[in-house]
């Protein structure tokens, strides 16, 4: 079982860049630019169905926007500084401040999202 479990906690994590506590401090929150955080978890079902498009957002907007991925039963005190609630939950920063969120499964209002937090 455990090698089960090692298995869907690297699938999960994919090509976004795994945040933690000290990578937010110092990649998001003293940053400039755009950030996108999904925060999810191993277990969670649409987590694991929307990893694959934040996957490929992370490699779209590679140079351009940080996308990154908190596993909220590693970081819950991220996850609580942020008031997720539910998974999956994604935050949108502009320069280390959070500016909108979405709740769920939605992969295209997230790409719609990034592109106005670009042109912003």
């Amino acid at each position: 079982m455990r090698l089960r479990f090692d298995f869907h906690r690297e699938k999960f994590m994919g090509a976004a860049k795994k945040i933690t506590t000290d990578v937010f401090e110092k990649e998001v929150a003293k940053g400039k630019g755009a950030a996108v955080i999904d925060f999810g978890a191993t277990w969670c079902g649409p987590c694991q169905a929307l990893a694959p498009a934040l996957d490929r957002l992370a490699v779209d907007y590679a140079g351009k926007v940080l996308i990154g991925k908190v596993d909220v039963d590693e970081e819950p005190d991220l996850a609580a500084q942020f008031d997720v609630l539910s998974v999956p939950t994604v935050v949108f920063f502009r320069d280390g401040k959070k500016v909108d969120q979405i709740q769920g499964n939605y992969p295209d209002r997230i790409r719609q999202r990034i592109e106005s937090l670009i042109k912003a």
